[in-house]
This record gives C-alpha cells, sequence and structure tokens, in this order.
C-alpha cells in the first residue's frame, strides 16, 4: 500500500516521510530477528510435515521427534536473542512503571547488565556443552545424524543474545534515543 502526495491548507504538497535509515548495528539486530523468524518457520513446517505425513500417509519421517526437539532449542536461543534487545517481551514492573524517566532509564540499566551476566555466563557453559557433544560422538537414534551441530547452531543464537544485549546496554547508556522499546504507560 502506498501513499499517495497531499497538499496542505497553505498549498505545500507532501509526500511520504521518508523511510528511516538504518545503522550497521540496527541491521544486525534486524537480521538476528529474521534468523530467530526463519527457525519459527522451520520449527513449524517440520511439526506440519510430520503430522501430515503420519495423517494421510501413515508414514513416519526418521528423527523427526529429535529434529523437532533440537529446532526447538535453536529456536528459544535465537528467541532470546531476538527478545532480549527490543524489551517488547512480557514484562511486569509496578516500580519501573511508577518512577520518572530518568530512574526508569537507571533501572533499565541495572537489569541489562544482569541479564548480560545471566547470559554470558550461560553462553560459556552452552560452549562446554558443545565441545562435550562433539567429542562425545552422540548421534540420533534413526539417520545417525551428529548432534552436536543443532547444539552450535544454539550456542551461536546465545552469542547474538550477548552482542544484542552488549550493544543495548551499551545504547541505554550513550545513546538512550537509539533504543526502540515499546512505549508503556505508567501506572495510574
Amino acid at each position: 500500500m502506498t501513499q499517495s502526495a497531499e497538499v496542505t491548507q497553505d498549498g505545500a504538497i507532501t509526500g511520504p516521510p521518508e523511510p528511516v535509515r538504518k545503522n550497521v548495528m540496527d541491521r544486525f539486530i534486524d537480521s538476528i530477528e529474521w534468523v530467530a523468524a526463519f527457525f519459527v518457520g522451520v520449527v513449524a513446517l517440520n511439526t506440519f510435515t510430520a503430522v501430515f505425513m503420519r495423517k494421510f500417509f501413515s508414514v513416519t519421517i526418521p528423527d523427526y521427534y529429535n529434529f523437532g526437539q533440537f529446532l526447538l532449542g535453536i529456536l528459544i536461543f535465537w528467541g532470546i536473542a531476538a527478545t532480549s534487545y527490543r524489551g517488547t517481551h512480557i514484562t511486569v514492573d509496578l516500580v519501573w512503571a511508577n518512577a520518572s524517566p530518568r530512574y526508569q532509564r537507571w533501572i533499565d540499566i541495572f537489569a541489562t547488565l544482569v541479564l548480560l551476566f545471566v547470559v554470558s555466563v550461560q553462553t560459556y557453559t552452552l560452549a562446554d556443552k558443545v565441545i562435550d557433544t562433539r567429542n562425545s560422538h552422540i548421534v540420533t537414534m534413526d539417520l545417525g545424524v551428529p548432534v552436536w551441530p543443532f547444539f552450535l547452531v544454539s550456542w551461536i543464537g546465545d552469542v547474538s543474545a550477548v552482542l544484542l544485549i552488549a550493544i543495548r546496554t551499551y545504547r541505554l547508556i550513550f545513546h538512550p534515543e537509539d533504543i526502540h522499546d515499546a512505549k508503556i504507560k505508567t501506572a495510574e
């Protein structure tokens, strides 16, 4: 849908607003979100295909359940990356909602630093799990597909979460105008 040019009361011709130019950081953030969305589609396709084949052709796809589990794990870690930057996930915080904008920013900085620490530790422990799984030569039951690449893709999603949280922390401290959080009304 396109907007056409309009004429204001003083006779000036206006067109649709110029699209907002995105810098490298915003494009990186958007790409992480697209990867997370891609994995949502892959999980849905895996589930749909398995159910369709079983229902209409009485055929079970080998290792579909294992692939579903691993893909869901990947989706969770990439989803953490996507939601940790935007701040649009479900939150309930009466203290923040009733604080002044200055204190809201300090609360946001503190909470983001705590999140950065927790996800960084999680990323470190998940890296150990990827290495341990690779060294153990664990494979799926039916097809014998190695499991560690699924863990690796999950770990990359976790690393992306750390990067996005670090970007959010930097922007909260030095460039709060670059944060595009959903606007939340204060409690009344």
